[in-house]
């Protein structure tokens, strides 16, 4: 046990939050703590940390323990470079360092005067051991490292962090947390204000981390890769459930059909006794039998199973936008520089009736500018930008949060863009958005990160226009109003342009994709599979280009052509190029290809091995998962600790065989890259 939360309550006046709420992390085990919108799930987060006190119940760490915090919202108002800042925070790793110095010296200066004391050894060797694991020796390249993964440019590493935006802030935030390795991880919303490649990276990042990790988070995709343990806060308290997110929806699904059902029969035996009871109360020779059988009706009704809140699924159609004509939006020959600083050049593309169009690509690059631009919320520094016949622009970002006014009620600000609407037609468009009962009489200022979020999107989309510009809209959403968002997303008829670090989104509405990197866009006509199936190509293209761009005075521009005329480009074929080499330049590539082959052969047939091992472990991983899932397990409690070890033993294992199976494949990888070069 690393952490252990025991029976805690929390309220808020008559708003109970959870009650005996209790679950136990161990070393090592990565949780989502799941739940809809206030819930409580970040007031837990802050009392596990002692930042908010609970009304009853305990929370207990392990001796020595060190915990890490990332909150939702962040500010630093540092005039320290980005690096400093980070590699300061490592703190505990730095006294660590200072310890063994002076454990050393002690060590030195008694070795001089006589035997030296086993337990300044000892001591010693605990202080370097850790301070080695926590990478003391490394602190510099580490940060760097974190920060190149958070999609920090290198040349930014030595800018003041006062000079970056909040979002940029909380990847700061991140990369010092990460960097001072704690034991625990508690991270609230991680994946708000990254782009899809850094939320990508720090899955990776804590699949690998040695620590325990607790998330809150509504990225369904990001939780499936990540976790191996749901936490879910229902009905004021916390079920826990191994497996992944995907593995939790069954599971609850599961128990909630058994929890159906028991209830079912518990309902149809007190209906069954009532009649009895009903019929024969007053009749003197059946009164005891009456009695006893109220009792017993008394006795079912206090162990009533509580069936848990149903998820909140609500179907929403957008209302028709305006019919816009073919073309929506045009750039054209379009350059965007802000002072020295060279955004695009040269940019046309166009955007048609019934596009759905996801942009990706690193933060940085300039998505968000291109959307500004298509929206015409900023004007290029040069080129054109043209409307299609009757396009109006809805454009939507984090900031439009600070247009709330806090002293109005949710209903007073739907009133304020729909006065002509009745009030029961606007509590049914924010019934859509999750905001039912007395929820539309809540003050703004007393809303939540997400209900805001979710109040502005409404007051957004009372009547939408052609083109719907939308900037990472589901950051602070939970997964039903997500689950929502992206239902009305993918039947909305009009032109949609989508940035969003949420590839459960962004797979499910995109029809098109545009890649967005060093001043240069792609446009895929597809879907976001489609578009990963092609990014090997893409990164190809650019190598290419790069090296062209070397040869001549100046890159030609990057343009789109139009998806009526559009051709994939057809380098020279492969064949064409082999009538051109002679016998003996065949021969002597024939035998550099046998020798390769030759000095592959064992590796390969290690990694063949691998695989083979790595599908059975897997397998067996996933059989123990579904297992220590069941209730019949868990009351044999010799089965139950046999099957925990051996979930521990090949998690272990598996993690091994895949760093060798990486170290192996990438081994491979460059012999041949050296040997076709």
């Amino acid at each position: 046990m690393i952490l252990s939360v025991e029976k805690v309550e929390k309220s808020f006046g008559a708003r109970v939050l959870f009650s005996g709420a209790s679950f136990q992390v161990n070393p090592r085990d990565r949780y989502a703590l799941v739940g809809p919108n206030g819930a409580g799930k970040t007031t837990l987060l802050k009392i596990i940390m002692g930042q908010d006190a609970p009304d009853a119940g305990t929370i207990t760490f392990a001796k020595g323990v060190n915990v890490g915090y990332l909150e939702q919202e962040t500010q630093l108002a540092s005039d320290v470079p980005v690096i400093d800042e980070v590699v300061a925070s490592a703190h505990e790793i730095r006294e660590l360092g200072e310890r063994a110095e002076h454990l050393q010296q002690k060590i030195a200066e008694a070795g001089e005067s006589g035997e030296v004391p086993q337990t300044l050894l000892n001591e010693y060797g605990q202080v370097l051991d850790r301070f080695e694991r926590l990478g003391g020796y490394e602190l510099e390249s580490n940060a760097r490292q974190i920060l190149a993964g958070l999609g920090f440019p290198v040349e930014d590493f030595g800018k003041l962090c006062a000079e970056f935006s909040g979002g940029w802030q909380m990847r700061i935030a991140l990369a010092k947390l990460f960097l001072r390795h704690p034991d625990v991880l508690l991270l609230d919303e991680p994946t708000n204000h990254l782009d899809l490649e850094s939320v990508q990276w720090l899955r990776g990042f804590i699949a690998s981390y040695e620590g325990a990790v607790l998330i809150v988070s509504h990225d369904r995709a990001f939780m499936d890769a990540c976790v191996d343990h749901v936490a879910a806060i229902e009905n004021r308290r916390i079920t826990t459930y191994t497996g992944n997110y995907s593995s939790y929806l069954k599971q609850r699904e599961d128990n909630l059909e058994q929890m159906r059902a028991k209830r079912a029969a518990q309902e149809r035996e007190i209906a069954h006794m009532q009649v009895f009871v009903d019929k024969f109360r007053y009749k003197p020779t059946k009164a005891a039998q009456a009695q006893e059988r109220m009792r017993r009706i008394e006795q079912i009704k206090s162990e009533l199973v509580i069936l848990p809140e149903g998820h909140k699924h609500v179907d929403f159609k957008f209302p028709d936008p305006p019919r816009s004509g073919d073309m929506v939006v045009k750039l054209e020959g379009v350059s965007k520089s802000y002072g020295e600083k060279h955004i695009y050049s040269g940019l046309d593309l166009t955007l048609y009736r019934g596009d759905h169009v996801a942009l990706v690509g690193p933060n940085g690059a300039g998505k968000s500018t291109l959307m500004k631009m298509l929206a015409g919320i900023e004007a290029p520094s040069a080129g054109t930008r043209e409307l299609g016949v009757n396009v109006g622009v809805a454009y939507y970002a984090q900031h439009q949060l600070e247009g709330l006014k806090e002293s109005n009620t949710v209903l007073q600000e739907i009133d304020s863009v729909a006065p002509t609407w009745t009030v029961p037609q606007q509590r049914s468009l924010l019934g859509a958005f999750l905001f039912s009962g007395e929820d539309v009489d809540k003050r703004v200022g007393v809303l939540s990160g997400g209900e805001k979020a979710r109040l502005a999107l409404a007051k957004m989309l009372v009547a939408p226009e052609a083109l719907l510009c939308l900037d990472e809209p589901t950051n602070h959403l939970d997964i039903d109003s997500v689950d929502m968002l992206e239902n009305a997303l993918k039947n909305f008829p009009g032109t949609l342009v989508l940035i969003s670090h949420d590839e459960h989104l962004v797979r499910s509405v995109a029809n098109r994709v545009i890649d967005i990197r060093d001043g240069k866009m792609t446009v895929i006509d597809g879907d976001y599979d489609y578009y990963l199936f092609k990014r090997e190509d893409l990164a190809q293209r650019a190598a290419a280009e790069n090296a062209s761009a070397t040869e001549t005075p100046a890159a030609a521009p990057v343009r789109s052509v139009p998806r009526t005329h559009r051709k994939e480009d057809t380098p020279a074929s492969a064949p064409a190029r082999e009538a051109h080499k002679t016998k003996e330049q065949k021969r002597a590539e024939a035998e550099a290809r046998a020798e390769l082959n030759r000095r592959l052969k064992s590796r390969r047939t290690r990694l063949s091995a691998l695989e083979k091992n790595l599908e059975r472990d897997r397998a067996r991983y996933d059989e123990l998962m579904a297992l220590m899932a069941s209730e019949e397990l868990y009351a044999d409690q010799e089965r139950f600790n046999a099957a925990l070890a051996e979930y521990n033993d090949l998690k272990k294992k598996i993690a091994d065989a895949e760093d060798e199976w990486l170290e192996l494949s990438t081994e491979i990888e460059e012999e041949i890259a050296r040997g076709c070069a």
